[in-house]
C-alpha cells in the first residue's frame, strides 16, 4: 500500500522534476558552502591557538578535501578495512573515532576503539557513535584493552611514541592478535629537514624500510607502502604471523562472522 501511494505521488509531480531539481540544486550548493565555511572555522578555532594531539575529520570531509584536493586521510580507513576479517577489532589511538565508524564498524562484530585524549573520547562518542563501536578512555602504555582480536588497527599514532615505547607496545598488539590476526596502520615519513611534522611526535620513520624492521621481529608476514603528495609521505603497513592482503591465499572476510 505505502509502495503504491509513493508511486502515484511520484507520477504526479513528475512535471515539476526539472524546478525540484532547481530548487533543491540551489538548496544543496548553498549548504555545501555554508558546511565547509563553517568547517574552516571549527579548524581556525582548534588549530588556530596550537597543535591538538587529534584531528576531527569532519573537518577534512566538508572542508579540507575540496580545499587541498588530497585524499589521504581516506586512505587510512580504506587500506585497514582491506584488511578486516570480520570479527573483533581493536583500534589504537582512535582520536575522533571516524574510522570506526565510517570504515571498521559496517564490516567488523564489534570495534574498541580507544585514546588517552579526553576530548577525542567525548568527540568521538557525539560524533561517531554506533551499536558495535565502544570508545574507552585509556593509555595504551599503561592499560591498553585486553582481549583477542582478529584485527588490530594502529593508525596515525605509532609516531606519537619513542623507539623503545613503539618495541613494548608490539609486543603487546602481538599477545591481544589472534593466531590469523592482521595489525595495520599508518604512519608518516620523517621530513628531508628532520623537522617533526608535529612536535607531539617522537619518533618520524626515515622510509618504509625503516618501519619494516620495527614490525618484522615481531610478525611473521609484513607488508609496508606508501604513497606520496605534495604535503605529506605516507606510510601504510599490515602485519600478521597469517596471511595479508594481496599476499598468496588472501581471501576476503568471513562474512558469516558478521
Amino acid at each position: 500500500m505505502k509502495h503504491t501511494i509513493r508511486r502515484l505521488i511520484l507520477l504526479a509531480v513528475k512535471p515539476l522534476r526539472p524546478l525540484l531539481e532547481l530548487v533543491f540544486s540551489v538548496e544543496a550548493y548553498i549548504a555545501k558552502k555554508w558546511v565547509a565555511s563553517s568547517h574552516n572555522r571549527l579548524f581556525l578555532s582548534q588549530w588556530g591557538f596550537g597543535e591538538p594531539e587529534w584531528f576531527d575529520h569532519s573537518i577534512d570531509l566538508y572542508y579540507q578535501w575540496s580545499k587541498t584536493g588530497e585524499g589521504f586521510w581516506v586512505e587510512r580507513g580504506v587500506y585497514s578495512a582491506i584488511a578486516l576479517k570480520g570479527g573483533d577489532v581493536l583500534e589504537l589511538c582512535c582520536g575522533d573515532g571516524f574510522n570506526a565508524k565510517h570504515f571498521y564498524s559496517n564490516l567488523s562484530r564489534s570495534v574498541v576503539s580507544c585514546d588517552f585524549d579526553e576530548s577525542a573520547i567525548k568527540t568521538a562518542k557525539r560524533k561517531n557513535t554506533r551499536d558495535n563501536v565502544e570508545f574507552i578512555l585509556a593509555d595504551i602504555r599503561k592499560d591498553m584493552p585486553k582481549g583477542q582480536f582478529q584485527n588490530i588497527v594502529w593508525d596515525a599514532a605509532i609516531e606519537h611514541f619513542t623507539e623503545e615505547e613503539i618495541a613494548r607496545l608490539l609486543a603487546s598488539v602481538k599477545s591481544r592478535l589472534t593466531s590469523d590476526g592482521i595489525l595495520s596502520g599508518y604512519t608518516i615519513v620523517e621530513k628531508d629537514d628532520g623537522v617533526k611534522s608535529l612536535h607531539q611526535h617522537e619518533y618520524e620513520f626515515q622510509s618504509k624500510a625503516d618501519l619494516k624492521a620495527f614490525l618484522v621481529p615481531h610478525f611473521k608476514n609484513v607488508t609496508v607502502f606508501e604513497t606520496i603528495y605534495n604535503t605529506r609521505h605516507n606510510l601504510y603497513f599490515w602485519a600478521s604471523d597469517s596471511v595479508i592482503p594481496f599476499s598468496g591465499g588472501w581471501q576476503s572476510m568471513d562474512t558469516n562472522l558478521l
